[in-house]
């Protein structure tokens, strides 16, 4: 019988997801935030921005969550590259995260980066 792993979804911000970061993999099992741009209920795809970064997701496989165009998501899934270079998350987890100070969450996660950077190369400190 064949195992099959889930694997938890790096934090990452639309900003790594260029097609020189290491975290654009086919398959990458990602968590990503963003303010929802546009809704298509007929094709399940959502536009997802924070900046100037736009991600598109796919929300198939999602239930239980409405979709408000300008609120906040947060998605867990696995990146898709397309042919033509374009990255799609094929998201596993969706939830709607008003409120959050996306300041705040981008500045704890460089502090988490620099956290993991140190420890990882100094695994006894």
């Amino acid at each position: 019988m064949a195992s099959f792993e889930i694997k938890s979804g790096a934090l990452v911000s639309l900003q790594d997801l260029r097609p020189s970061s290491p975290f654009f993999k086919q398959g990458a099992s990602l968590r990503i935030i963003g303010k929802l741009h546009k809704y298509s209920l007929e094709t399940g795809l959502a536009t997802v921005i924070d900046g100037n970064d736009v991600l598109k997701v796919s929300t198939e496989h999602l239930r239980d969550l409405t979709f408000q165009v300008g609120s906040v998501y947060q998605f867990i899934g696995e990146l898709l590259i397309l042919p033509d270079n374009e990255g799609v998350l094929q998201a596993r987890v969706g939830r709607n995260v008003d409120g959050i100070d996306l300041n705040l969450y981008h500045q704890s996660l460089l502090l988490l980066r620099q956290f993991q950077a140190n420890h990882l190369h100094n695994p006894a400190t």
